[in-house]
């Protein structure tokens, strides 16, 4: 495995994680679940399960191409 290959792998998880987390902060508004009232926390894991689908859908569509 040559280095370029092997960074463009440790960008790409790195990349992954970061889109993951901003994610998190954009559904949560900032506040930990702790902090949320349960209509809040239901709200958050619901467009939690819609980004997982959008990243899959694009994913797939990827795939087709």
């Amino acid at each position: 495995m040559n280095i370029e290959r092997l960074l463009r792998m440790i960008f790409r998880m790195a990349g992954r994680k970061a889109l993951n987390r901003g994610v998190d902060m954009a559904v949560n508004r900032g506040k930990s679940p702790q902090e949320m009232t349960p209509e809040e926390r239901k709200r958050a894991r619901a467009a939690k399960q819609t980004a997982k689908r959008a990243r899959q859908t694009a994913r797939m569509v990827r795939r087709l191409r």
